[in-house]
């Protein structure tokens, strides 16, 4: 399969954001990692993942459930924790004008103890 060079993201917030955020499109190439993704995929590649397949770096049931959300265009959010650290996982279509463009994975260490503030009024 032929490789696609893709452009460095141009949003500079991006880059630096303390949160890992990966980009793929409908086919699951992967678009763009910010530094937080390639630190945390260092050993799976880190930046030589742009330009791959995401579905290959997911076993299953992972892939297949990544595979379904994609064709429904569906939000997935959870938490996980490896290591002792807690992660909040969004994982979200994105689109352009209106059209579906691929899914945007979002990952943000929780705090030990974080506030729920209910903002009812």
């Amino acid at each position: 399969m032929k490789q696609r060079l893709v452009k460095v993201p141009s949003h500079t917030w991006v880059k630096e954001f303390p949160g890992e955020i990966t980009v793929c499109d409908p086919s699951g190439i992967i678009l763009e990692m910010n530094a937080k993704s390639v630190e945390n995929f260092k050993q799976d590649g880190g930046r030589k993942l742009i330009g791959k397949n995401l579905f290959d770096c997911h076993p299953e049931p992972a892939r297949t459930k990544l595979k379904d959300l994609m064709e429904k265009q569906q939000v997935n959010v959870y938490t996980t924790e490896k290591h002792g650290v807690r992660k909040l996982v969004c994982q979200t279509p994105w689109y352009k004008a209106g059209r579906y463009r691929g899914f945007v994975e979002m990952s943000l260490v929780i705090p030990g103890e974080i506030p729920n503030l209910i903002r009812d009024p």
